[in-house]
């Protein structure tokens, strides 16, 4: 089995087995001794770094764009995405965000230690007039914060 690797598989215990793959950008996510130690083990079984193509970036920016998920998904969390969608990998993460994405583009994902994410449906709303939007930001009516909420 084909496996891509988030930072929190590094910051626990747990220790996946199979074709292991990150990304750069999750090692450099690796600050701790911790985290370095247990990078350095899988690396020493035989983890697999490598960056994504920029055709799979494009799709996991527009799954982020369909999910609503796009302001909270990092570098680090489109490169995870990019890389399982190309390798058709199962993605083993806590981050419920990159679930959702990974739902619409049809990634298979596994939680470590957290409970396996639920579709969320987010809707953006002024916290000054109440009006409705399809993203966070300035209301255009009074100015006060857009703010991200469940549906």
């Amino acid at each position: 089995m084909k496996a891509i690797l988030d930072a929190s598989v590094f910051f626990s215990d747990w220790h996946p087995e199979g074709e292991l793959f990150t990304t750069p950008s999750v090692c450099d996510e690796l600050r701790d001794i911790r985290s370095r130690g247990n990078y350095e083990k899988l690396c020493a079984g035989g983890l697999v770094v490598m960056s994504p193509g920029s055709g799979s970036l494009k799709r996991v920016a527009a799954a982020a764009t369909t999910s609503r998920d796009a302001s909270v998904i990092s570098g680090t969390d489109r490169d995870l995405l990019a890389l399982a969608l190309e390798l058709e990998a199962v993605l083993f993460t806590d981050d419920f965000a990159i679930q959702n994405v990974a739902t619409v583009l049809g990634v298979q994902t596994h939680p470590i230690s957290q409970r396996k994410a639920k579709r969320v449906h987010w809707k953006y709303r002024c916290t000054g007039c109440g009006r409705y939007y399809d993203h966070d930001g300035e209301c255009q009516v009074c100015g006060a914060t857009v703010k991200r909420k469940l549906k």
